[in-house]
């Protein structure tokens, strides 16, 4: 996907004309001139602009230096006159002959800028200078008024390193004060932190005592009912043995002593008590053997609690500081919600984040089937997309088809038996699909000639067919809340609304580079997320098209996708290889999600309530949950035919996922056109 928008540019700088040369520019300007008869020599040229423009010498334009008269007349600095003679034999300024032997010093204008010079030194001078340039000059001061000078220079010395340190203890005693109450706030960040945790133990310790308890009395209850079970099944056994056995006795003997039956029944108790015995030894084994797996399965999810320790404990302090600072009312609501299990709301919040993060670790393969067909090569799968009710999903891509499949038969059918219920062709390589989320029998297509077109999948035919974009149309979306409304978006950079009883476009949105994807908000008709290749996601409201309602900054690179989880929350992906969530209600960002490899081609993206998932150019589907920046698991397609090159194999991307819905159920393609249904698994 390339970007078509122009970066901004450099405001050029603007040179202002030079100046004509003056004395300011001569390097010597910073220096002070030797003493000679008592006067210092003009070294400064601070002094030009009050001087005569007659003590500039026609050549360097500086206060003149050496001065030197021509036999016509004009001065010159001896360097400058002396240079230009070598080369010609006239006068700069009149053009009269002239040879070194007609030069002349000029001893009166030498002197005369000395003594002016001088004199605009002393105007100019500081007191330090002042008293310098009379040590220079040698006048007379005596050994006392010289110590009475030197102690004034200490003590001004010592005031003003007292003063500097004054001032070097005033800025560092600010910065300690500074890191000071930074540290106290985030002391008190801290402290706050550890009641939330230290409340959160004991809610925590107490609900679990509670659950340990109700576990005992079903536990109790249980070995009650054994127990009564075991007993009334014995004492009838025991009645019947003891009547037969006495009977049949009586018949032959004509009687037993009750001693011996006593024995008999002893016995018969004992064996019976033994078999009781081994019965609950079985049934024990039996609790501990699942008592081991328990704890198996809670070593792991503990596990991937360190693995991502950081990204939880920002969630949780996230969230339970979010709790405190919620509305009195709201709070109120939350605690009549969870007042059963004694939590604050942020708590609650964060223990569901923890159990769907921890509740699954893998993806497990459960169907697979084969898009491709034998006269098409091009298998990618652009677009997979399930219907409203999740009984069928539909596939489109290059091979100019949609197929849709019964979604039960999929995943219990053998895999030689995957045919499509229905098939339409079309006339051009699809690019998006997008059921009706009212009419279980419409979809709309998105194709690479920019034909918006919506069909009836009963009938297998088109519905309508709209040609208004000038480009490939990327993306194509129908609205939640109005059945009858559609958007799309193509490279031409145009987002164009339609409604399926309109032959013509209701609305069209210019902007100013190609559009990747589109998608509207699932609470609200009238707002629309549009993905671009300039980075940016643009927030519109269709009711003022005039400019975005906000626009998202923050991925690097083109934007590919653009997926609503709730009405508040959008993910995007982009080429950049992050995925972004953005609060859509407070205009913020929220989440950046790394982990895949995503720098040229369309891989998919998928949200549900929970968890985002989206492909990768290493050929692999990542999910990542909503509150984890960082994937909780991946599954990687098989490598292809053995046949096949192994560079050729490396090309293989994740073209399309869907989520069924709010289950852990996945559908996944890539672009060598295998479809695989997965499933999160513990």
């Amino acid at each position: 996907m390339e970007d078509f928008s122009a970066g901004p540019l450099v405001p050029a700088v603007v040179k202002s004309e030079q100046s004509k040369p003056t004395a300011a520019a001569d390097p010597s300007a910073a220096t002070v001139g030797a003493v000679s008869g008592g006067e210092i020599f003009p070294a400064s040229e601070a002094v030009m602009p009050e001087l005569d423009k007659d003590f500039l010498c026609p050549i360097c334009m500086q206060i003149i230096k050496d001065a030197f008269l021509t036999a016509c007349g004009h001065s010159f600095c001896y360097m400058c006159i002396t240079t230009h003679l070598r080369n010609k034999s006239d006068c700069p300024c009149c053009g009269h002959y002239l040879t070194n032997s007609h030069l002349f010093p000029n001893f009166l204008l030498d002197k005369l800028l000395k003594k002016t010079s001088a004199r605009q030194i002393s105007r100019t001078a500081t007191p330090v200078e002042h008293f310098r340039h009379a040590l220079e000059k040698g006048c007379d001061v005596t050994i006392k008024e010289l110590d009475t000078l030197l102690s004034l220079l200490a003590e001004k010395k010592r005031k003003m390193e007292q003063e500097e340190a004054e001032r070097n203890m005033q800025i560092l005693l600010d910065f300690l004060h500074c890191l000071r109450k930074q540290k106290v706030d985030e002391l008190k960040e801290v402290q706050t932190d550890l009641q939330f945790i230290k409340e959160d133990i004991s809610a925590v310790e107490k609900h679990r005592m509670d659950l340990y308890r109700a576990r005992d009395r079903y536990s109790v209850k249980l070995r009650m009912l054994d127990d009564s079970g075991g007993r009334k099944s014995w004492h009838s056994s025991m009645d019947k043995n003891s009547t037969g056995l006495m009977s049949s006795t009586l018949n032959l003997r004509g009687g037993l002593s009750s001693g011996s039956l006593t024995k008999k029944n002893e016995g018969k108790s004992q064996i019976s008590s033994h078999g009781y015995g081994s019965h609950r030894k079985d049934g024990i084994s039996g609790s501990e053997s699942q008592y081991i797996n328990q704890s198996g399965a809670a070593l792991v999810r503990k596990k991937r609690v360190h693995t991502q320790f950081n990204d939880l404990q920002e969630c949780y302090l996230r969230k339970r500081r979010h709790s405190v600072d919620k509305p009195h009312g709201q709070q109120e609501l939350d605690t009549n919600l969870i007042s059963r299990e004694g939590y604050t709301a942020g708590l609650e919040d964060f223990q569901s984040v923890l159990t769907t993060f921890t509740r699954y670790s893998r993806l497990r393969v459960i169907a697979e089937l084969r898009h491709g067909d034998l006269f098409h090569s091009a298998n990618i799968v652009s677009s997979i997309e399930f219907d409203r009710d999740d009984d069928l999903f539909a596939t489109a891509g290059v091979s100019r088809s949609i197929k849709v499949f019964d979604f039960s038969g999929v995943v219990n059918e053998p895999a030689d038996s995957h045919y499509p219920v229905v098939e339409m062709s079309t006339r051009s390589k699809l690019s998006c699909l997008s059921w009706n989320k009212y009419s279980k029998n419409q979809i709309a297509s998105s194709d690479y000639e920019g034909i918006v077109t919506v069909w009836d999948v009963t009938t297998r035919k088109s519905l309508m067919e709209y040609e208004e974009h000038e480009k490939r149309a990327w993306s194509v979306d129908f609205s939640k809340t109005d059945p009858s409304m559609l958007v799309s978006g193509s490279d031409d950079c145009k987002v164009k609304v339609w409604c399926t009883r309109q032959e013509a476009s209701v609305l069209n949105i210019d902007m100013k580079a190609n559009i990747c994807c589109v998608k509207y908000n699932p609470g609200s008709g009238n707002y629309i997320a549009v993905g671009s290749a300039d980075h940016h996601i643009h927030y519109y409201d269709l009711r003022n098209i005039s400019r975005p309602v906000h626009v998202f900054s923050g991925h690097k690179k083109a934007v590919s996708y653009v997926k609503f989880l709730s009405n508040d929350e959008l993910a995007s992906a982009s080429t950049d290889s992050t995925l972004r969530l953005w609060d859509v209600k407070d205009n913020v960002p929220v989440r950046t999600f790394k982990g895949h490899a995503n720098e040229k081609n369309f891989v998919g993206l998928t949200v549900n309530s929970e968890y985002i998932a989206c492909g990768s150019e290493t050929n692999e589907v990542f999910v990542y949950h909503k509150e984890i920046s960082k994937p909780v698991t991946w599954h990687k397609f098989g490598s292809p035919e053995v046949d096949d090159a192994e560079d050729e194999a490396g090309s293989y991307f994740i073209s399309a996922v869907c989520w069924k819905s709010d289950s852990p159920t996945i559908l996944t393609a890539n672009s060598q056109g295998t479809i695989k249904v997965l499933v999160l698994a513990a």
